[in-house]
């Protein structure tokens, strides 16, 4: 026999997990979820340019690193609330 409350909890407990790492950096789900595959698909991008300098060293001397470098200057740049060690979100 099941019981809704038992399903309750069991959403309440994945929406949290969904909402958890956003929140703590400020972030809707859907904000996080772009944020994260745009610097996803950048990353891919770096690492495809990188197997192929590996082939042919005359081709994207720079690229890999160059995006590496733009990557950590954006995600430096970010607003980022501090957050407790419990993870509540003290300052915005």
């Amino acid at each position: 026999m099941t019981h809704s409350w038992g399903l309750e909890l069991l959403e309440d407990d994945m929406l949290d997990a969904f909402n958890r790492h956003p929140s703590a950096v400020g972030e809707s789900y859907g904000e996080h979820m772009g944020q994260a595959s745009r610097f996803g698909a950048a990353m891919v991008v770096a690492g495809l340019a990188c197997m192929i300098h590996a082939v042919f060293p005359f081709w994207f001397e720079k690229t890999a690193s160059l995006c590496v470098q733009r990557l950590h200057a954006r995600m430096s740049a970010r607003h980022r609330p501090q957050v407790s060690a419990g993870g509540e979100v003290l300052r915005a």
